[in-house]
């Protein structure tokens, strides 16, 4: 009777799994939400900064207009793998797709979705981006130049090694967005909570503390300070205040992945970004 009670109220495997999606919060953490949702603005960088940089294909990220640091150190790493600039630029796309695959594959959950969770999702995105535009007007105000031509704008969240235009700026801002979480959150806090909790043995609870903050901080110094193509160079001229606005939001932004995963802290990234690059022309008179 009791085995015949069991077979009953038991729940077959793919149907146990299907319950964790259930829900638009549980569902949109998923890994195959975030390839989806990412996937226009991957493909819209791609194109737009070839469009306006051609030599990209065949000179290093760093000598033309338009690159993000994060994805030039995806070019970098495949091209320590023996890849061609011109390859290594095809495939450093890629990199973000197959990870999100593999990520999906290995947490065993269900591939399935729902189109209108998209819509809600941008949303999402926009109201979550609004509480660090709202910090960045308090606490910011556009600042000079420096004579390095870097981008040097309190709100600019992306790490520019361009020249500073208002188009560059919207490109660059979608491009940070998805290269700068992938690095600063999906990679290293993954890494960094690796290294602590599992070879340190540190507590879950400090471990997260611990990996987020310090990502937050390496995520604000590379505004400032970088290495590229095996150099180290200078971005932006440091200042206390943009250092300290961009780790508060390197804060906050692993907060958002941690909590609501991959695909909406990008998204809130490529937001944030694009309403900043907004508010400089139109409050700032920046360009």
């Amino acid at each position: 009777m009791n085995r015949k009670d069991s077979k009953k109220t038991s729940i077959p495997r793919s149907e146990a799994v299907d319950l964790k999606d259930t829900g638009y919060f549980s569902r949109t953490d998923k890994a195959i939400y975030a390839l989806l949702f990412l996937l226009p603005s991957i493909i819209l960088y791609e194109i737009l900064v070839l469009k306006i940089n051609p030599q990209l294909l065949s000179e290093p990220a760093s000598n033309v207009r338009g690159g993000v640091v994060a994805f030039v150190w995806i070019q970098n790493f495949l091209q320590w793998l023996g890849m061609a600039t011109k390859a290594s630029w095809i495939c450093a796309p890629l990199v973000v797709i197959i990870t999100l695959i593999i990520l999906q594959m290995t947490s065993r959950r269900s591939w399935k979705i729902i189109w209108s969770d998209f819509l809600i999702m941008a949303g999402e995105c926009v109201i979550v981006s609004i509480p660090l535009i709202v910090l960045a007007l308090v606490l910011n105000r556009p600042i000079q130049q420096p004579s390095s031509g870097a981008v040097a704008c309190l709100f600019a969240a992306g790490a520019n090694l361009s020249h500073h235009s208002f188009t560059m700026d919207l490109i660059t801002g979608i491009g940070a967005g998805i290269y700068e979480e992938l690095i600063f959150r999906l990679v290293l806090i993954c890494i960094l909570m690796m290294f602590f909790e599992t070879i340190l043995g540190v507590k879950a609870t400090k471990a997260i503390v611990l990996s987020v903050v310090i990502s937050a901080v390496l995520f604000s110094l590379h505004h400032h300070f970088i290495v590229m193509n095996g150099r180290f160079a200078t971005s932006e001229y440091f200042a206390l205040a943009p250092f300290m606005f961009r780790t508060v939001a390197g804060v906050y932004f692993a907060v958002v992945f941690v909590v609501r995963g991959f695909g909406v802290v990008a998204g809130t990234h490529i937001f944030y970004d694009v309403i900043a690059t907004l508010l400089n022309v139109f409050m700032f008179k920046q360009y």
